[in-house]
């Protein structure tokens, strides 16, 4: 019998149109759009179908959109394969994707985690806003090259670390926006295949966030958390948590540390997960598992 996790995707999945269908098929799912709206105060499903997509993009909307959409996709497989709930021995979401993971998981409920994740979209557009930044995706070399690449490319005191570690060749830096825009040329001459600028409204997961920490704990020391029915796998530390106090210290800590994606897959693949569903928009972590290891399947539910 396979060993299933549900993985959420996090900032830079989002896009225009993105839940529409599902909206018109499903009536739960337009009704979680709807419960959106009442404590987003602003039409989100309007931003999701229609766009603007620099609105769509932003911080503060693209968060919540994001957290909406998958958990619609949640409804989605309990309309249609209520089974896979049931079998779900384990979660984890990139970044943003962490806090679906643990609403999905049972630590609270949906209008708890979107009013967190507003907060936290919130506090991270205003850090974002204070500082010129933001993140590239660098695509074939190893860890210690990228860091070489950022130690050139930083100068003047600027912030350039490494990231997001996804998958195999795949390693995001982060940091203020001259740095950023170096990346490309120095990257190349390193040798690597290409570079991808992210759509992200600032330097996620470096110190250039720190203001945003404060807030967010703010926030968290008013959400009642419960222990989760499953285990949730954290960005942090790529292993598995349970309780509100973990969730409490780590998810603050997630804003300016690196996001250990690629050690969280190889620890859920050694401790037996062998089935896979993305849960949410895109096919982005559908794509980095088949780069830490192509056979095993992992089907994304919006696509």
């Amino acid at each position: 019998m396979s060993k299933i996790a549900f993985l959420f995707p996090g900032q830079g999945a989002q896009k225009v149109g993105m839940a529409r269908e599902i909206c018109q098929e499903l009536p739960a799912a337009k009704a979680l759009f709807d419960r959106a709206a009442d404590i987003l105060g602003y039409d989100l499903a309007d931003i999701c179908f229609n766009g603007p997509a620099d609105k769509l993009n932003s911080t503060v909307v693209g968060q919540p959109a994001l957290y909406v959409s998958s958990m619609a996709a949640v409804e989605k497989i309990k309309a249609e394969r209520p089974d896979l709930i049931d079998k779900c021995e384990a979660t984890a979401g990139l970044s943003l994707g962490e806090y679906t993971a643990i609403a999905f998981a049972g630590a609270c409920d949906f209008e708890e985690g979107l009013r967190l994740v507003q907060q936290r979209g919130e506090a991270m557009q205003d850090a974002a806003d204070a500082t010129a930044s933001g993140m590239v995706s660098v695509l074939g070399l190893d860890a210690d090259k990228v860091t070489q690449v950022c130690d050139e490319a930083r100068v003047d005191g600027e912030v350039l670390q490494l990231a997001n570690f996804l998958c195999p060749g795949n390693i995001v830096v982060s940091g203020n926006q001259a740095s950023c825009d170096r990346v490309d040329a120095i990257a190349m001459a390193a040798g690597s295949m290409k570079t991808v600028a992210l759509s992200v409204a600032g330097a996620f997961h470096t110190p250039l966030m720190e203001s945003a920490v404060s807030k967010l704990e703010t926030a968290l020391s008013g959400v009642n958390f419960q222990a989760t029915k499953i285990p949730v796998y954290s960005n942090v530390d790529a292993k598995p948590h349970q309780s509100p106090e973990e969730f409490k210290d780590l998810l603050p800590r997630q804003v300016c540390q690196s996001v250990q994606w690629n050690a969280t897959m190889d620890l859920m693949l050694e401790e037996g997960f062998d089935q896979f569903y993305e849960i949410g928009v895109g096919r982005v972590l559908t794509s980095l598992l088949k780069r830490i290891k192509r056979k095993i399947p992992c089907e994304p539910v919006l696509g």
